[in-house]
C-alpha cells in the first residue's frame, strides 16, 4: 500500500484553523470535526506557528514573526540580562561603599 497523498493547505486556512481552536469554549477536535480535518493536523500547525518558522506562519495581525525578527528578540533578551546584572552588580557595589562610608 502506497501513502496517502496529503493535502496542501493554505496559510490562510491553518492560521484560521489555528486561531479558531484558540477560542475559549472550542477545542482543536471541535475546529478539526468542523473543517474536515485531523486534530492533530491543527496540534501540528499550531506548533510550527509558535516555533515561528521561516517556512510557516511569517505575519500574523500585521506583526512580523520571520526569523530576522525572532533573532533580533533574542539578541535584544541577551542584551537586556546582561545590563540587568550589571545593575544589580552595580547596586551591591553602590550599597557597599557607601556602607562603608559611614
Amino acid at each position: 500500500m502506497g501513502r496517502k497523498k496529503s493535502q496542501a493547505y493554505t496559510e490562510t486556512f491553518r492560521k484560521e484553523a489555528v486561531k479558531r481552536s484558540e477560542k475559549p469554549g472550542v477545542t482543536q477536535a471541535m475546529v478539526a470535526k468542523e473543517l474536515g480535518i485531523s486534530g492533530q493536523q491543527i496540534a501540528n500547525w499550531k506548533r510550527q506557528f509558535t516555533r515561528l518558522s521561516d517556512k510557516q506562519f511569517n505575519t500574523l495581525d500585521g506583526v512580523d514573526y520571520s526569523k530576522k525578527e525572532s533573532e533580533e528578540l533574542r539578541r535584544l533578551r541577551r542584551e537586556n540580562k546582561r545590563l540587568e546584572e550589571e545593575m544589580a552588580f552595580l547596586k551591591k557595589a553602590a550599597a557597599y561603599f557607601a556602607k562603608n562610608q559611614e
